[in-house]
């Protein structure tokens, strides 16, 4: 399940307007929700609340493998409707496979006037939360500067480090460290570009991302001046019909005198097979001529790591994905395959498919194998009025353990 604090991150960018799958770092976001998901390890619960639509507050404790908690505060300068866990839309808090809508230009903010003078300012969105009892601060602050320009700044602040029994006992929390990162992100649709740099190492980066074909909105104005449509994108017979990305990054850290290179490409099918955020999904009867597929490529030539991966929903409910990593100096490999399957409430047959009395999503089982000899298993879902991940990774190879670990993460919030 997402962190309420990521849950109201991504409803301040869909409150501003802004699109963050336009990233080259979320470029492998469709396979990475099949193949990467996180298993909860030990007894986790999380509790936040929206006292109004600008604040909002979340507490959190794991009881295993150790006992440690913390305590967060979300505020923004728009309105944020994030809805209570009993009532948001499920498909909303897990990360999951899905084709993004095509990328558009950013859209301006509307002025506001009074007087004569311009009274409105710019978005922005304040996080912070305090890990008990290690002593940790965490902080990050989010604006937009103009209607394509946004600005991110994230710190951590750790007086102590973790013991080694802590390591030894598999504590989630990061280790012990003090830093500022700051992020500028450039994105007109067409084009995204972003600025990194850290203050701990000296890291700087640089990430781009191009995307070919028409962006959202586009194929309209064309019918609309020209009365018929000229497609760039049509596949030739027998294959898919979809569009392109590509990308690069760099980065030099000053401190360790090292650099590296990336760079990356998107196939993904057309038209968009997921409707906009807020908009009913399609009834069964209307799937997709041609199943939803994405497939990715990435390769670091100083690394010669080389990863590409294949995913499509080959059913309403069913996604499979696998990717094949290998290294060009050392010939090692690994193939990970996986998949996630939506499980619907069972309907009256007397009621009609109405996509637009609800959602009718009751939970997601994702499954990942992979050569290195792991499964992972893992069940999301909503009980009642709160969210549950349930989830087991095991070793085959292993006869003295074979269950490496197990967990369960319980997570409610009102906005009430």
């Amino acid at each position: 399940m997402h962190p309420f604090a990521t849950h109201v991150l991504h409803s301040y960018y869909r409150a501003t307007g802004w699109n963050e799958d336009n990233l080259y770092t979320n470029l492998t976001r469709s396979s990475s929700a099949i193949l990467d998901f996180t298993v909860p390890r030990g007894l986790h619960f999380h509790m936040s609340k929206s006292p109004n639509p600008l604040y909002k507050t979340t507490w959190s404790l794991n009881a295993l493998p150790s006992l440690n908690g913390s305590v967060g505060y979300i505020f923004s300068s728009c309105d944020l409707d994030v809805k209570g866990s009993s009532s948001v839309r499920l498909k909303d808090m897990v990360e999951r496979f899905k084709i993004y809508d095509r990328p558009r230009e950013p859209e301006e903010r509307e002025e506001v006037w009074q007087g004569g003078k311009r009274i409105d300012t710019r978005d922005y969105l304040l996080y912070g939360r305090f890990y008990i009892p290690t002593s940790r601060l965490d902080a990050l602050y989010c604006t937009r500067l103009s209607p394509t320009l946004q600005a991110v700044v994230a710190s951590i602040s750790d007086l102590r480090s973790r013991t080694p029994a802590q390591t030894l006992r598999g504590n989630a929390e990061p280790t012990g460290m003090s830093n500022v990162m700051f992020s500028l992100q450039h994105d007109t649709g067409r084009w995204c570009s972003e600025y990194s740099w850290s203050a701990d190492d000296g890291m700087w980066g640089a990430r781009v991302l191009h995307n070919f074909g028409r962006l959202a909105g586009e194929e309209e104005r064309e019918k609309r001046d020209h009365g018929k449509r000229v497609d760039e994108e049509d596949a030739m017979e027998g294959g898919l019909k979809g569009r392109w990305s590509a990308g690069a990054e760099f980065y030099f850290s000053a401190q360790e005198k090292s650099a590296g290179v990336s760079i990356a490409g998107q196939f993904t099918t057309l038209p968009d097979a997921t409707p906009p955020y807020g908009q009913p999904q399609s009834p069964p009867a209307s799937f997709p001529s041609q199943p939803p597929t994405t497939i990715t490529g990435i390769f670091n030539p100083m690394m010669g790591h080389l990863s590409a991966a294949y995913a499509a929903r080959v059913s309403r409910d069913v996604a499979l994905c696998s990717r094949f990593d290998f290294n060009v100096y050392s010939y090692d490999s690994e193939w990970t395959m996986g998949t996630e399957w939506w499980l619907r409430k069972r309907k009256n047959p007397a009621e009609n498919d109405d996509p637009g009395k609800g959602d009718d999503v009751r939970g997601v089982v994702k499954a990942r194998v992979s050569t290195n000899t792991n499964i992972s298993l893992m069940w999301e879902g909503r009980l009642r009025s709160t969210l549950v991940s349930l989830g087991v990774v095991s070793d085959l190879a292993s006869r003295a353990k074979p269950i490496k670990a197990i967990g369960l993460e319980i997570s409610y919030f009102s906005s009430e």
